[in-house]
């Protein structure tokens, strides 16, 4: 564990009541220090993001979902990812829930300074991850990771120059580090100066014709081998510039595709429950979904999703990709269409008729 100088505790969300405008689209969440500490340094952690309530339940629903850490059964389950177990749409409604809460939305808004109809849902899973004495993955596993970003495995690019970022990341933490360790380690930005971040960012595996390896000690070591230059790199700016998030259930890290950043251990027979989500503004399409549509779940029974989308505000719908009031999809045929395949099930489309009625001017 790293000393007590190296972590990172959580600062408290803007409460409910504290947030200008009070509810709705477009209400505060965070302060304007957390803001600013996402957007210079690429992080920043927060308590209070959700309501106690809908955490308990999100517990509850990992907790019967994936084995205990003494069982035999654990050492089968997949080291990253639930493998459609806790996707959203998941049959657990906690988790869908938390996917589109409003004040997760807001967050992610104030974040990229858009409006909540302008973002894009393109993650969203809820995980357990286990303190193992093996790493079954190999070279591929993911109990103590190598120093890395996201992007290449969210986007088609490369992610723009800093101050123009394109989504924002987080993990919901559903554990305390304290009873399970697995803190995520990050290398906090500097300035534009900072060495770690020169720009474009390439010293990783899994990027260009370096092979994709994901446990630090082997891919260090084939980094050695092959691009000494990028590991000392690593070994320089990376590794010693690390602090840990000390995370509590209920705590959210806002962190984003350019920043260094890596999983740690778990105790050895313990487990940590995540979710992970991922926000795009609407117009970075070559940002991808990294889970299955979400109009594939409607083939489930259950119509989960059927229901998620019909009881949705018109801002979670967007997230989802639906078109809003005012888009050049809805016609009188289309809305005609549209109420036809959800109104059953107790769709409002009275704000999609109304942008009809009433076309902006101009």
């Amino acid at each position: 564990m790293s000393s007590s100088t190296d972590w990172v505790s959580p600062d408290p969300a803007l409460s409910p009541e504290g947030a200008l405008p009070p509810q709705g689209s477009g209400a505060r969440v965070l302060g304007e220090t957390q803001v600013s500490a996402w957007r210079e340094q690429g992080f920043v952690l927060v308590d209070g993001v959700f309501p106690d309530s809908l955490l308990r339940r999100a517990c509850e629903a990992a907790a019967s979902s994936f084995p205990d850490a003494d069982t035999p059964e654990a050492e089968v389950v997949n080291d990253f990812g639930s493998s459609g177990v806790l996707e959203f749409p998941a049959e657990a409604p906690a988790v869908n829930q938390l996917t589109l809460h409003p004040r997760v939305l807001n967050a992610v808004g104030q974040l990229l300074g858009s409006e909540v109809v302008d973002l894009r849902l393109t993650q969203s899973d809820l995980w357990a991850k286990y303190g193992r004495a093996a790493k079954p993955g190999g070279d591929r596993d993911n109990s103590d990771q190598r120093m890395h970003t996201d992007y290449p495995n969210h986007t088609l690019t490369h992610p723009p120059p800093w101050y123009e970022p394109e989504a924002v990341e987080l993990i919901l933490y559903l554990s305390d580090v304290d009873d399970c360790g697995g803190a995520t380690a990050l290398v906090p930005r500097t300035g534009s100066d900072d060495p770690a971040y020169v720009w474009p960012i390439s010293n990783m595996p899994g990027v260009g014709d370096l092979e994709w390896i994901n446990d630090r000690s082997a891919a260090e070591a084939a980094l050695r081998d092959r691009a000494p230059e990028i590991a000392h790199f690593r070994d320089t700016h990376l590794y010693p510039r690390e602090v840990r998030a000390r995370f509590r259930v209920g705590s959210v890290l806002f962190y984003r595709h350019d920043t260094w950043h890596r999983g740690t251990p778990l105790h050895r027979g313990s487990r940590r429950f995540a979710q992970n989500m991922t926000f795009r503004k609407s117009g970075s399409e070559w940002i991808s979904v990294l889970q299955r549509g979400w109009a594939w779940a409607m083939y489930r029974r259950s119509g989960v999703m059927e229901k998620l989308l019909a009881n949705a505000s018109v801002e979670q719908r967007c997230v989802l990709g639906f078109p809003g009031p005012g888009h050049p999809y809805w016609t009188p045929a289309t809305l005609a269409a549209v109420a036809a395949r959800f109104g059953p099930l107790g769709m409002d489309l009275t704000p999609y008729a109304r942008a009809l009625e009433d076309p902006p001017a101009g």
